[in-house]
């Protein structure tokens, strides 16, 4: 696993270098990297968003959310590509999906600041350090179940790293995560190395935050297991003792005007890959990624434009002559899916395009985002709603239309239009309407995630079957991936240990998290 150091003036510097080819200062992954915590923990930062929105190699060049927001139903494939049958046929491999070696590539570099930070006097990267940790590590487990964790990331000596079981994970890092909230509050950040902070610029409080709303992640997913109640209550209790509180009003996120530049391989890695070039050329994959019929015909049928408006552009694209409008008029009529995993009759000129509020032409340097507020704030009101007795201070109700307008706000969106939602007896929208509320809360969160995270996103789907999205038109049965497969590399490097997970069917080898 390569480990590598970037500053900011350096990238600034280097210009037209590209990035991946200056950072690789080191290539053997059983040394350690020639460089100092805080320049490997900005770059580590750099190459968590890159796994999860850029160019990734060894993935034929698709990331972690893309293949997130395709199974949870929010988007499809734009014609004019050949059909991806590994994702749209469910036709995949251990040789496809490989995020586990870029995943756990980014591990060592945090595990490099942590291991080191004491002895180059900067112990307030210990913190932040730990909670990427967790919170990549919660990724590994959403995907595979078993994963290296107790042995992980111990180089040279431990080659072959025993897998732990899924569950005792998820355990392990909500310790983990107490543990980066007691480091985070000993060693805030001093002098000017707030800039190694791509993230937060240093603010210990928002990464302590941050911290506790990837807690209230890691329990509600298990809040479908029978029995698991005595478990979560107690520690979402913790997290209202420890008194923090949670991201509110922004988000959890990285790079931003400050570090992303207009130059090759330096911009936001969503809008290096789906939008333009450095020098404004429209991508190639500009037209891949297409929200799905199923979703914006939801959002027109809810009347939902408003967050329709900012999700996708209208038929025929932006407006490249007025960025982050669409070339037609902003009407519901004008906004067209094309259904998940069809592979002829939707061409780009007649559909809907991903929309502003991941994509406008010019805006490279947005901070890609990690977690919302308006993940956090549904995992609250379902956290109230599943346990009336937890000492959380407001109602399920009031956590869920924050969340609403969380969402309107990320997305761009009026406010004004998520409080037109109370009392509107729309379903899954008015919370007293809504006959189901852990469903109305499942099916905005689902909403809430769309363009932001799919990794999350299909987690959802699965833990809750919320919403019922339709079949891949590839898929003639209905059968869904819960899961992907270890990937080769792993199986050929720790042969013995991947055989002792048993045999996975990625069709019913279900995570211990996902009850049905």
């Amino acid at each position: 696993m390569k480990l590598k150091a970037l500053t900011i003036a350096t990238l600034i510097a280097l210009g037209g270098c590209s990035t991946r080819d200056f950072l690789n200062i080191n290539t053997n992954p059983n040394q350690l990297p020639t460089s100092t915590p805080n320049f490997v923990f900005t770059n580590a930062l750099n190459v968590t968003a890159t796994n999860l929105a850029g160019n990734n190699a060894g993935n034929a060049g698709q990331n972690a959310n893309e293949l997130g927001f395709y199974w949870a139903g929010q988007w499809s494939q734009g014609n004019g590509y050949i059909i991806n049958t590994a994702q749209f046929a469910y036709q995949f491999t251990n040789g496809d999906f490989n995020y586990w070696d870029t995943f756990y590539d980014n591990l060592e570099d945090y595990q490099f600041v942590i291991n080191n930070a004491d002895a180059n006097s900067q112990k307030f990267l210990k913190g932040p350090a730990k909670v990427m940790k967790a919170m990549i590590f919660q990724q590994l487990v959403d995907m595979y179940g078993n994963i290296p964790y107790t042995d992980a990331l111990k180089g040279a000596s431990v080659l072959a790293p025993k897998f732990d079981d899924q569950k005792a994970v998820y355990e392990a890092l909500i310790t983990s995560l107490d543990e980066a909230i007691v480091d985070l509050k000993a060693n805030p950040f001093t002098g000017g190395f707030g800039t190694a902070d791509i993230a937060f610029g240093g603010n210990t409080t928002r990464w302590v935050q941050f911290a506790n709303s990837l807690k209230m992640r890691i329990l509600i997913r298990q809040s479908r297991i029978t029995g698991r109640d005595s478990y979560i209550k107690p520690e979402i209790n913790k997290i209202v003792t420890e008194g923090s509180g949670f991201l509110t009003g922004y988000e959890a996120s990285i790079g931003g005007p400050s570090f992303f530049q207009p130059a090759a391989g330096q911009l936001n890695p969503a809008y290096d890959r789906w939008g333009y070039s450095e020098t404004g050329a429209k991508r190639a994959l500009n037209n891949y990624p297409r929200p799905t019929q199923f979703l914006i015909n939801t959002l027109k049928m809810n009347g939902d434009t408003l967050r329709l408006k900012r999700i996708a552009y209208a038929t025929g694209g932006e407006n490249s002559n007025n960025p982050g409008v669409s070339t037609k008029a902003e009407v519901a009529a004008n906004y067209s899916g094309t259904p998940f995993g069809a592979s002829s009759g939707y061409l780009p000129a007649n559909t809907s395009s991903v929309g502003p509020s991941l994509l406008v032409k010019g805006d490279y340097n947005r901070a890609y985002i990690l977690m919302t507020a308006a993940e956090v704030q549904f995992l609250l009101a379902e956290a109230k709603q599943r346990y009336s007795d937890v000492t959380l201070p407001n109602t399920a109700q009031a956590y869920f239309e924050e969340g609403i307008v969380q969402s309107f706000r990320v997305l761009g969106a009026s406010s004004t239009g998520a409080s037109a939602f109370k009392g509107s007896k729309v379903n899954n929208y008015d919370w007293t309407a809504s006959t189901d509320k852990l469903a109305a809360i499942a099916y905005q969160k689902w909403v809430a995630l769309t363009n932001f995270s799919g990794l999350e996103a299909w987690a959802e789907y699965r833990r809750t079957n919320l919403p019922v999205t339709p079949q891949s038109v590839q898929v003639p049965d209905a059968r869904r991936p819960l899961r992907l497969f270890y990937p080769n590399t792993e199986g050929g490097s720790n042969t013995a240990n991947v055989t002792a997970q048993g045999t996975i069917d990625v069709f019913s080898t279900r995570l211990f998290w996902d009850v049905d």
